[in-house]
């Protein structure tokens, strides 16, 4: 039984809805009429792609035959959810299939989904730089326990309780913030594929994982969080003020445009400074404040369940800030954001290799 990671950048919440995981490369075919055969597999995609480089249809061929192949039913599924910056865990539940109704991404498994939504957080850093490789679909190895042992606690909640437990956390604490430590993955020689190396997208994830790791306990506290949420709508152009600090669950910051905060709308912020999934009780709690001209804004380093985002959608003034957002805002301010903040997160800008190019 082997432990798989897998990116999918093309398709979200249908991964999960539909119980599937899938690949590109539509053009191929089903991939059971050219057979279990890693040459034939590599001259069908060089009649299609001519123009591609021999290394990259060499990673091309070993993911399609990975997937229609080497993978099998009771395999076990990492996949990071990139729209909510959690963790989805499912174990292959049938073969290989070619979808051919489908618009995109035609080359499926089914999967049972048996905990959706961990945040990455909860997860050792050096998990985390694993399961960042650069292909789409690769071996788990050196942190296979670790993920198999968080599918295995049943529930999301009762995972995060074990990754939390194995931290040496106590319970009802947040994940301490923790250096990035890269713990390179092996790369299997035969694959044709480079699982190190160093892109773009693996920077800006390691990136993003480590400025999350810092907006937490201990390095920041519930009160300097609600500062945070403030300075950074101040960077944003509101004029923005913490109200005064409790533990009431109320609301923590107000913005607004003008100076005197005296034109509609009044923006009240509530700010939640946890990894894990906000309940849409906590969610009503802050509709329950807002008058009609007024605008609702949660924010949180974790996630919101579907019922909360269901709530959003029907409320236009009503917006559900999750901690892969607020680290793109952030990083999209930082420049802005006062000294402190820059001096807890010390970014550099750099230039590094794109996801796209080919060596």
């Amino acid at each position: 039984m082997t432990t798989w990671g897998i990116h999918n950048d093309t398709l979200t919440t249908e991964l999960l809805d539909e119980g599937f995981v899938s690949v590109g490369w539509d053009e191929v075919g089903d991939l059971r009429s050219i057979g279990d055969d890693q040459e034939a597999v590599k001259s069908r995609l060089r009649s299609l792609y001519p123009h591609k480089k021999p290394r990259a249809i060499a990673s091309w061929a070993g993911i399609l035959r990975r997937f229609a192949f080497i993978m099998q039913p009771g395999d076990v599924i990492v996949a990071p959810y990139k729209p909510d910056g959690t963790v989805n865990l499912g174990v292959v539940s049938g073969d290989y299939y070619f979808d051919a109704d489908a618009s995109v991404h035609q080359h499926r498994r089914p999967v049972d989904w048996r905990v959706v939504g961990i945040p990455r957080a909860k997860f050792s850093q050096s998990a985390l730089y694993e399961i960042g490789a650069f292909i789409t679909i690769f071996r788990i190895s050196r942190h296979e326990e670790e993920f198999r042992a968080a599918l295995d606690a049943g529930g999301v909640e009762e995972a995060q309780e074990h990754l939390d437990q194995r931290e040496g956390r106590l319970a009802g604490q947040e994940s301490p913030a923790r250096e990035v430590e890269l713990d390179v993955p092996a790369v299997d020689p035969s694959s044709g594929e480079d699982e190190d190396r160093i892109t773009a997208g693996r920077v800006d994830r390691l990136t993003r994982d480590f400025v999350l790791s810092r907006l937490q306990r201990p390095w920041v506290s519930d009160a300097e969080f609600e500062q945070l949420t403030a300075d950074i709508l101040q960077s944003m152009g509101y004029i923005a003020r913490v109200t005064q600090y409790s533990r009431d669950g109320g609301v923590d910051v107000l913005a607004h445009r003008d100076p005197l905060g005296i034109e509609p709308p009044l923006i009240k912020v509530q700010c939640k400074h946890t990894t894990n999934r906000v309940s849409v009780a906590d969610v009503r709690s802050l509709v329950g404040t807002l008058d009609h001209n007024e605008v609702g804004v949660f924010v949180t380093l974790g996630s919101y369940p579907a019922d909360a985002l269901n709530l959003e959608r029907s409320r236009q003034r009503l917006r559900l800030i999750s901690g892969e957002e607020l680290v793109e805002l952030f990083l999209t301010h930082y420049e802005e954001l006062p000294r402190q903040w820059r001096a807890l997160v010390p970014l550099s800008r750099v230039y590094v290799v794109d996801d796209t190019a080919e060596e």
